[in-house]
């Protein structure tokens, strides 16, 4: 206390009056009681509007209902998709189109968007029938999209007595899961009383996945017209199902650039980032990894700062490329067209979800580069379509021949378009009697998809950068043309510059399953050739990191495969260090070509079998495999059958069944590409 409130107190005691009279104490209630009053019912009165706005904008059941929207529209076909790279995305929009020449009408579906408990409620409508194009992804796992479906029909017990349903999977032989979510759909869908009337479709990506398509494709229709009794209509010509309209005077801030969601969002960015919102990451390093040899494998690192996006090793990083601007000006040269005209391309249903093919209103040249695939081969139904454009009577014939299921149309798509690597440019240079409209063009071509890679850091040393290890893609055709890799080819002009202007990619993080065992003690077997060492650069960074916050970490062994020593050993220095250092307990290292008989990293697994028996058998240790799945995948799994049944005492039947088991408790993992 100061002196001044020392003395002020007796001062106030020694006056013998009360310090507030009895008027006043009513009076100041009274305002106190008036103030509450006041502000309590101006609150609830101000309430009543703010909850009524936010009533206002709640989803109405119409807009997750398939069921109205079906109704509404006089569609009795729905063709769900459940897609990843939009293949089966693409099948599906395919086979709603086909309805409409056997006289139905359908709609393609995103499973997410719909509430799939009503798939009991189609029955509602005369001759429904639900198709399902279903992807597999990763390990036998539903692709992003059909997840929740998934979950649905994992845990529900809907009756679906009624409905009518038919399953197209897409796959790839050379993964462990074969067409597996196809599989469970068609089987789950069965289970809960639903009938199939048409077989389930096997569409191999390892082989034609196009060619197997068409095939179901073209039994399936006939199957579908027996069982509700109507004929096709032969109205065999195009159907469009959008229309151009072209903008003259359009303001530019309204136009799309690239960006794949919300307008102006790579100049305004906002997280969270995913894949409609991606962030646009600054290249800080981008340097070639291998010494020598004619490829060239490369090294970038993208910087995350302050995007709030988190990452762990073993998680995917998707990338969104744009295509080479000489083969989009080339297009624009061969069809004779102005590739600055903004244009958009307007659903013709209005009561569609997909308004448009691609971001809307766009120049076409923004929508060659930045939204439609035009280097991969286009499919059948693409060459179907545009071969009313052929002036030359004989390249219509070959056309709509290739796009036919007889065995000499199937022959002549698989040699004079797959094996020769002809994209939609290429086509046209080849066949100068084709000369389509831009516009249906670019209706037909399906979306360029985003490109992922194994990221090859770990969070926990490099919380704001996000490594990439990639090897540039580049081969020449059957006709003499070099073709080039989208997604590396534009990675590689991706060089960090002095001077103020920025490289940035466009990306958004992919989870994955592929994780380091929880408990650190565990051994880990590493085996990752070529860029399949990528995951493994991650996971030895945490297993060093892990050890300095003084845990206890188990053995690490990586198996390794190159080329040649002085040529292509990747990240050779880090991997030496860490080594040396002991965090790599061992790095074995095959080098194909260095001499006489090829090595690969399957021997090195069979010279070490001792180690890796204990290490599997009796320390519990967790099997990791990166890289190619068609041939080294398959021979390193072999490797293991047969060191489970030389050092294990199994016959090959039980080393299979051990080798499973240790999939399913989650210690044999893979990350693997064909």
């Amino acid at each position: 206390m100061t002196n001044m409130e020392a003395s002020a107190g007796p001062e106030l005691m020694e006056e013998g009056e009360p310090l507030l009279s009895n008027l006043d104490i009513f009076l100041f209630s009274l305002i106190v009681g008036l103030f509450v009053y006041w502000v309590v019912f101006r609150k609830k009165t101000e309430a009543i509007p703010e909850f009524k706005k936010l009533e206002t904008p709640a989803p109405t059941a119409r807009e997750t209902s398939f069921i109205e929207k079906m109704k509404k529209t006089g569609k009795n076909i729905v063709v769900f998709y459940g897609s990843q790279t939009g293949t089966a995305e693409e099948f599906a929009n395919r086979l709603s189109k086909d309805a409409q020449r056997y006289g139905m009408k359908g709609m393609a579906a995103d499973p997410e968007e719909y509430d799939m408990s009503e798939l009991s409620r189609l029955k509602e409508i005369d001759n429904s029938l639900a198709i399902f194009c279903m992807a597999t992804y990763g390990e036998g796992d539903p692709t992003d999209n059909a997840q929740d479906f998934y979950d649905w029909l994992q845990e529900g017990d809907a009756d679906l007595d009624g409905l009518n349903y038919t399953v197209f999977s897409l796959g790839n032989k050379t993964y462990e899961h074969y067409n597996a979510m196809g599989k469970y759909v068609d089987k789950r869908l069965s289970e809960l009383g639903a009938k199939r009337i048409f077989d389930l479709g096997l569409g191999d990506d390892d082989g034609n996945l196009e060619e197997d398509f068409v095939s179901w494709r073209e039994q399936f229709w006939p199957a579908v017209c027996e069982h509700f009794g109507v004929e096709a209509t032969g109205e065999e010509s195009s159907i469009r199902q959008y229309e151009l309209k072209v903008h003259e005077d359009l303001n530019m801030n309204k136009i799309y650039t690239g960006e794949l969601g919300r307008l102006k969002s790579f100049e305004n960015q906002k997280p969270p980032f995913d894949s409609k919102n991606p962030f646009l990451a600054p290249v800080t390093v981008n340097r070639k990894l291998n010494k020598g040899g004619d490829r060239h494998l490369m090294h970038l690192e993208l910087d995350i700062t302050g995007s709030k996006i988190r990452y762990e090793s073993g998680d995917h990083v998707a990338v969104y490329p744009t295509n080479d601007a000489t083969i989009v000006n080339r297009l624009g040269e061969v069809l004779g067209v102005d590739l600055d005209t903004v244009i958009s391309l307007n659903n013709l249903d209005e009561e569609s979800n997909k308004k448009h093919p691609f971001p809307c209103p766009t120049t076409y040249r923004t929508a060659l580069t930045h939204y439609l695939d035009i280097t991969n081969s286009p499919r059948t139904n693409v060459l179907y379509e545009l071969a009313q454009y052929a002036s030359d009577p004989k390249d219509q014939e070959n056309m709509r021949k290739m796009a036919s299921s007889s065995p000499e149309g199937k022959a002549l798509y698989q040699s004079w378009v797959l094996d020769s690597c002809r994209n939609i440019l290429a086509i046209l240079e080849d066949l100068p009697s084709l000369r389509p409209p831009i516009d249906h063009l670019c209706e037909l071509l399906p979306r360029l998809q985003a490109r992922y890679y194994s990221i090859a850091s770990s969070s926990k040393v490099h919380p704001n950068s996000i490594h990439i290890c990639a090897v540039v893609v580049e081969y020449k055709t059957k006709t003499g043309r070099t073709n080039k890799g989208v997604a590396t080819n534009w990675l590689k002009s991706k060089v960090p510059t002095d001077n103020g202007h920025k490289a940035t990619v466009p990306m958004y993080i992919r989870k994955s399953q592929f994780r380091l065992p929880f408990k650190a003690s565990n051994p880990v077997i590493m085996i990752g050739p070529g860029t399949g060492i990528a995951p493994f650069m991650g996971f030895i960074q945490e297993r060093a990191w892990l050890r300095e916050q003084g845990k206890e970490v188990g053995e690490t062994v990586l198996y390794f495969g190159c080329r040649h020593k002085n040529e292509d050993f990747l990240y050779q220095e880090e991997l030496e260090a860490f080594e040396k250092e002991g965090v790599l307990t061992r790095l074995n290292v095959a080098f194909s070509r260095d001499q006489e008989h090829k090595v690969y990293v399957q021997h090195q697994l069979k010279n070490n079998k001792e180690a890796v028996w204990r290490q599997i058998h009796t320390d519990n240790a967790h099997i990791y495999i990166c890289g190619d799945a068609r041939n080294m995948a398959r021979d390193v799994q072999t490797t293991f059958y047969e060191i489970a049944e030389e050092l294990g005492g199994m016959m090959h039947t039980q080393a299979v069944d051990y080798i499973k088991k240790l999939m399913t408790k989650g210690r044999y993992s893979q990350d693997v590409w064909s």
